[in-house]
This record gives structure tokens, C-alpha cells and sequence, in this order.
């Protein structure tokens, strides 16, 4: 981290500055058996893409309410820095009827049609492929990112004292997310390097910070586990092994 680090996409842009090809977040589905690996540069590009389509074909604008309903997953790693980049508030589970935009997983259709503003799905399917067939009502996610540019600058400059997060009935600004940030990165004692192994859902605050922020402000990665407990003691044992884990959370 710099100490010009102000928001989340902030962070990103030193993490690139630092070194683009380290691995930034490694995705694992235990449902699946889906592995994904993005470097902060590969990171970095989707977050472009989907801020650029946040900002022009969803036009959004600092402050408006983005209510985020997916499950703790590297695309909505991807769609939180986006939001971040852009000014948009990133409302973890929000109300779809009191949101500008809503961002639906293919389990929460029907809630995210409540939303009056534009509405995006994903189909998290594996390497980010599209709905077979996309939800009526809905734009398509995986067809709308793909073409975007791989640079993005704001029309408005963030200010890192607008909200900035909203999960678990807490409401933090840019610069108040990486400073607890930071802070929980110096609770568990990541630094540069190291390898945190998350578990936890992006509902709370402790699953966003772990499964991202942390050790995205560390100048670390996390290793993203989603259905981890379909996993036997044994099986995370060598998990941990491969993927060079320092630290574990859930």
C-alpha cells in the first residue's frame, strides 16, 4: 500500500504498479471442482472492463446504490473494485427496490426483479461463461463484459470520503474500508506474500476482508473457497500445501 491509497481501487492500482503478474485472488469451487487463477494484472483488466461498463451502458455515477447479490466469488471480487472504481456504493445483499443497479447471482433472480434500474446477471459458471439462455429482464454479464475497454478513468474523481461499502448493516467510505483494511491485515499478520485461505461468505464485513481486502492492502492473495466444507481435512491439508498458504480464515 501507498500512502496515497485512499479507496479499494486504489489499492488495485498500486498492487499493479507493484508487480502485475503475482497472483492476486485464486478462486476453488468445492461444488464444481472449478480452480481459477487471476494475477493482479488479469484482476485488474476485468475490473476495468466491468467499471467501464458500470460507467457507459449502465451509466452510473458516484453515489448511486449498486445492490450486490452474489455469493463470495472472484467475479464479485471483481464487480466490489469495479464499484469502487467508479463511485458506486456496493451494497452486499442490498434491496434490489431501493437500488440504482442490481448484480443477481442465477439464485436470486426473482428478489434482484424488484430492482426499477438496470438489472445484470451472472451465471458463475465456470472461466465466467454465459446463461445458456440469458433471465428475461436481465442483461448478461458474461456476454456485456468481454467487449469492454481494458483501460478505465472515471468521468467524476472518487472522493474517499463518500460511502463507498454497505454490508451487514455497516456503512463505510472509501478511506474507511482500506483502513480496516489495513488494520485486519495487521491483525492477522499478513504482509507482503502472503497466501490467506478464506472460507467465508461475503456477507459480513470478516468475509469481504479476508476473502479480499486484506490481503489485497497487505500486498498479498487470497485463496477463495467457495463450498469449502465439501472438503475433508485431508483435502485442505494438500490445498494448503499447493497453493502455498500462510493463513486460513473459516
Amino acid at each position: 500500500m501507498n500512502t496515497t491509497d485512499r479507496t479499494p481501487a486504489d489499492l488495485l492500482r498500486s498492487a499493479l504498479a507493484a508487480d502485475p503478474s503475482r497472483p492476486l485472488v485464486t478462486f476453488y469451487d468445492d461444488a464444481t471442482g472449478e480452480r481459477v487463477e487471476l494475477s493482479v494484472a488479469t484482476f485488474a483488466n476485468w475490473v476495468a472492463k466491468t467499471a467501464n461498463y458500470l460507467q457507459d451502458d449502465l451509466a452510473t455515477e458516484p453515489g448511486d446504490r449498486l445492490a450486490l447479490l452474489l455469493p463470495a466469488h472472484w467475479q464479485t471480487a471483481v464487480w466490489l473494485l469495479a464499484c469502487s472504481s467508479v463511485g458506486v456504493v456496493a451494497d452486499i445483499g442490498g434491496d434490489p427496490a431501493a437500488a440504482d443497479v442490481v448484480v443477481s447471482g442465477p439464485d436470486t433472480l426473482e428478489e434482484a426483479r424488484a430492482c426499477r434500474g438496470e438489472r445484470v446477471a451472472l451465471a458463475l459458471r465456470p472461466l465466467g461463461g454465459r446463461f445458456p439462455q440469458p433471465p428475461a429482464g436481465f442483461a448478461d454479464y458474461a456476454a456485456e463484459v468481454p467487449g469492454q475497454g481494458d483501460r478505465f478513468a472515471p468521468y467524476a474523481p472518487v472522493d474517499p470520503q463518500d460511502p463507498a461499502l454497505a454490508v451487514d448493516g455497516r456503512e463505510l467510505t472509501g478511506a474507511e474500508t482500506v483502513a480496516a483494511a489495513l488494520a485486519d491485515a495487521a491483525e492477522r499478520g499478513l504482509s507482503t506474500g502472503s497466501r490467506l485461505l478464506s472460507g467465508l461468505p461475503y456477507d459480513t464485513w470478516t468475509g469481504l476482508s479476508a476473502g479480499l481486502l486484506a490481503p489485497l492492502a497487505a500486498g498479498g492473495s487470497v485463496v477463495l473457497c467457495r463450498n469449502l466444507d465439501r472438503l475433508d481435512a485431508d483435502g485442505l491439508a494438500k490445498r494448503e500445501e499447493s497453493e502455498r498458504v500462510t493463513h486460513r480464515a473459516g
